[in-house]
């Protein structure tokens, strides 16, 4: 299930990617089927070695063009180990939500990210994600949770204010912002709340079979309460006489 609209963020056969917040590797895995070179970073071990293991899995299975490549590697989105001008692509999903230092993961991301390079940012939009706020406690007050509500222009122009350019935005998951609200209803650890199983059943067949009804669906659903809010940027070229200085 992926949250970044490639056909609104092209990527080439070759770019060098950086996955930032990767966990279970979802846009990592994407990139890497369509011949970039990836790399996927996370602070939680676990993850990055599962994300290891699909990588060889899915170059021994033959699922990936030739010139591809993929590394899956702990690191700390405040201090990345990458030269600047390194990547580019930067993908960050569901990420900024979590970090107090929102503006210092924006810097080094721009910082490690080309000129002329892309970024794409996803984050819960506000708006849903308010309304699980409201119905739950312990939907966000875990270690490790969400730790604020982003609305549109506010990470817009934390964006911009970290030099980068935004050429669009749209929103996605439609169909899964009344699934969490279910959940943080009926408590956010109770999957066995018949309305939480009926409707996650439901989440799973269409991740599966992409049936044409509930893709119609999410996207009627995806402007009104679409879970996920989703900008694109660019990093600009130092003007001429910037670069010469």
């Amino acid at each position: 299930m992926l949250t970044v609209d490639f056909s609104r963020f092209p990527l080439a056969a070759g770019d060098r990617v950086l996955d930032l917040g990767c966990g279970a590797g979802r846009h990592a895995f994407e990139c890497y089927r369509r011949g970039a070179q990836v790399v996927a970073v996370d602070r939680n071990g676990e993850e990055i070695r599962e994300v290891a293991k699909w990588f060889a899995a899915m170059k021994e299975a033959g699922e990936v063009p030739a010139g591809a490549t993929a590394t899956a590697m702990e690191g700390d989105a405040l201090a990345l180990p990458f030269p600047d001008d390194s990547f580019d692509v930067v993908i960050i999903s569901e990420v900024m939500e979590h970090i107090p230092d929102d503006k210092g993961v924006l810097a080094e991301m721009v910082r490690v990210l080309k000129p002329g390079g892309r970024i794409a940012i996803t984050v819960p939009r506000y708006g849903p994600e308010k309304i699980c706020w409201a119905l739950s406690d312990a939907y966000h007050e875990v270690e490790g949770g969400h730790i604020r509500i982003y609305k549109a222009d506010e990470l817009i122009g934390k964006m911009e204010a970290a030099g980068l350019k935004p050429y669009g935005t749209h929103h996605a998951h439609g169909l899964h912002s009344p699934y969490w609200w279910l959940k943080c209803a009926f408590g956010v650890d109770n999957d066995k709340a018949l309305p939480v199983k009926a409707y996650h059943k439901l989440l799973v067949w269409d991740i599966m079979k992409k049936p044409l009804a509930t893709r119609l669906a999410e996207q009627a659903l995806n402007p009104v309460i679409g879970k996920s809010f989703v900008a694109y940027a660019t990093k600009p070229h130092l003007p001429v006489s910037a670069a010469a200085q």
